[in-house]
């Protein structure tokens, strides 16, 4: 029995969504939101129909990032006021839907069971309507997050240099395949120096997952440090739109390509 298959525990899992992607983070400040909006935003300009679901109930800012005001949130679906579908809104070029979150309505961490598991139904129903669903999760290990993380057929953890960062993912990863030892986590390191400190920031998290976990995600992608991103995220536009040549564009749009090969 391998390390890895030891750490599971609990009932096997629901089956995951082949078209959904998770983006996590052991905490937040990595750029998590971000990724990502940007991601779908790559993924709609490479032609599929994408969407993007915050599952970020209480520190929801996707509406923000993308300059929107949304009618129907995922505060009301929780609420039961309307279904997830009634929800969604077509946004920036591309273009791609979103399902916006509500700040400050609660975290999905106090959501209870009952109506975790109806949001959790009608997000994949939903998602056979979509080549790509992209969800942005609360940062946290809460076992909510981890439900909706799992739940998607990739995972991507972002992470940074900061040593609390790091730790932090470690976490998330050690508790998701404590929960199924067969989930496709990935590693996206954002924020990077250059692509010498991103691989030995990711150096940092393969050596912590080798020692002590026997196995390691691999490396999705490094995001480098952009002066672009911050000028996007003010504008409140995607930075593939308002900067499709800066280096974080590119490495987006790389990490598109990368994981649907189109």
């Amino acid at each position: 029995m391998t390390q890895i298959t030891a750490l599971r525990a609990g009932p096997p899992q629901p089956s995951s969504c082949a078209n959904m992607i998770a983006i996590a983070s052991g905490k937040g400040g990595v750029g998590k939101t971000w990724l990502a909006a940007s991601l779908a935003q790559a993924l709609a300009e490479r032609e599929r129909k994408a969407l993007l679901f915050d599952g970020d109930l209480g520190l929801a800012n996707v509406d923000i990032q993308l300059g929107l005001t949304p009618a129907k949130d995922i505060g009301g679906v929780v609420a039961g006021q309307y279904g997830l579908a009634e929800a969604v809104m077509t946004v920036g070029a591309g273009p791609f839907d979103v399902v916006a979150g509500r700040s400050g309505a609660g975290s999905l961490a106090s959501l209870p069971a009952n109506r975790l598991t109806i949001l959790t139904e009608q997000l994949l129903a939903l998602a056979g309507r979509y080549d790509d669903v992209v969800l942005d999760l609360g940062a946290g290990i809460e076992r909510t997050v981890r439900h909706l993380a799992l739940r998607a057929a990739t995972c991507l953890v972002v992470a940074t240099d900061e040593p609390t960062s790091l730790t932090d993912a470690y976490a998330f990863i050690k508790l998701m395949w404590r929960q199924n030892a067969e989930a496709d986590l990935r590693v996206v390191i954002n924020m990077a120096g250059s692509k010498g400190e991103g691989e030995r920031t990711y150096g940092t998290l393969r050596k912590a997952c080798d020692s002590f976990l026997k196995a390691t995600p691999p490396l999705a992608g490094i995001v480098p440090r952009d002066p672009k991103v911050k000028q996007s995220i003010r504008s409140q536009t995607s930075i593939l739109v308002r900067h499709p040549n800066a280096p974080a564009a590119r490495a987006v749009a790389a990490l598109a390509k990368a994981l649907r090969g189109v």
